[in-house]
């Protein structure tokens, strides 16, 4: 950061925000229009040192980092939003925190500082000159269309028998680890529910790309099929451990479920009864589902991205901002070789790929 924003921070008053997720907002107008405001605060992100994660014709947002003694974190997200010539100013707390100490209030008013030094630097001629290059840059105007590009690998046939088999094994398998891990009094509610999502993940991750199978409506209900699943073989699996350890007789399933909602749910020495059994499963299906869906996308996404080369992904969003309709992009495509439906489909899943990857980098 530059020494004028260093001093200039130190004497900003602050305003203490105290919520579940900290957070202050300020308004201010500007004269210039949308697309030089979005290139001025862009370039007074970077005086700041703050990480540009997303922009569009009217916001733009950035992340201040922070080092600490273990690494680096992400400490606020500063929203800049244009409306009509007011300038909409907000930073919220990325952390746990609920208080805020007044930094939020510091990010605003000190974003509002640089874009207006940074505002200053332009006369009136260089500010449309900024604007005729910002066009340039949406429009990709210098963009150069390739002669060739890359040839496509034949795309496999999706097939969703392998993550559904991969799938229904995994979750018999960690609703086995979660009963062992129970019985022994290790389970913490919160840790494990987050473990299994990622295990999940991970190894659907796996599943998918051997499958290419990607329609992610399916796949859902496939992971809350998994879900339940694990977490009832979790209690049926329990009762087979209880059962062989104390060698007792057979009382069926049913009958041990019985027996744990009459005796309750007991956390810290206190009986929460039938009812802490239901609220406990409930957190479990919740937490893990909320977590599993999370990562999932991120899943996919990464996998769209990386299967198509990105000079292919370049050349057929090109033609999209050229105002071309998906049959037109689909004929300039296989000018080039890909020729094959199921390639150029995935060109497309690449294209809202990157998209998805943009607002995925707003929420770390």
């Amino acid at each position: 950061m530059e020494d004028i924003l260093k001093n200039y921070e130190k004497n900003i008053p602050r305003k203490h925000s105290i919520a579940f997720t900290p957070k202050y907002e300020e308004q201010f107008r500007t004269d210039v229009n949308a697309i030089v405001f979005i290139a001025i605060a862009e370039k007074a992100f970077e005086r700041l040192g703050w990480e540009v994660v997303y922009k569009d014709d009217n916001c733009i947002e950035a992340q201040r980092k922070e080092q600490t003694l273990m690494n680096e974190r992400y400490t606020e997200a500063i929203i800049a939003t244009f409306k009509h010539g007011n300038i909409f100013v907000k930073s919220q707390s990325l952390g746990s925190e609920f208080w805020d100490f007044g930094k939020n209030s510091k990010r605003v008013k000190l974003f509002i500082f640089a874009y207006q030094e940074t505002l200053k630097s332009f006369d009136r001629q260089s500010l449309k000159e900024l604007e005729k290059e910002v066009q340039k840059e949406r429009n990709w105007e210098h963009y150069i269309i390739p002669e060739t590009l890359p040839q496509p690998i034949k795309a496999k046939e999706p097939n969703i028998t392998l993550p559904v088999v991969g799938g229904l094994i995994l979750s018999l398998i960690l609703g086995f680890a979660i009963a062992f891990i129970s019985n022994k009094g290790l389970y913490f509610i919160g840790l494990f529910e987050f473990l299994v999502a990622i295990t999940i993940a991970f190894i659907m991750k796996y599943l998918i790309k051997l499958s290419n199978y990607t329609d992610f409506n399916k796949l859902q209900y496939l992971l809350a099929a998994m879900i339940i699943l694990i977490y009832l073989s979790n209690q049926y699996f329990q009762y087979e451990i209880i059962l062989r350890e104390n060698n007792l007789e057979r009382i069926g399933f049913g009958n041990f479920l019985q027996i744990r909602f009459t005796q309750g749910f007991t956390i810290n020495k206190i009986n929460l009864g039938w009812f802490g059994w239901v609220l406990s499963w409930i957190l479990q299906l919740g937490l893990t589902g909320v977590i599993l869906y999370l990562r999932m996308v991120s899943v996919l996404t990464k996998y769209f991205i990386e299967r198509v080369p990105f000079e292919v992904t370049d050349f057929a969003y090109y033609h999209a901002l050229q105002e071309k309709s998906e049959s037109e992009i689909r004929h300039e495509l296989a000018k080039k070789g890909w020729t094959d439906k199921r390639n150029q489909d995935e060109v497309f899943e690449a294209i809202g790929g990157f998209q998805t990857a943009l607002e995925l980098n707003r929420t770390k």
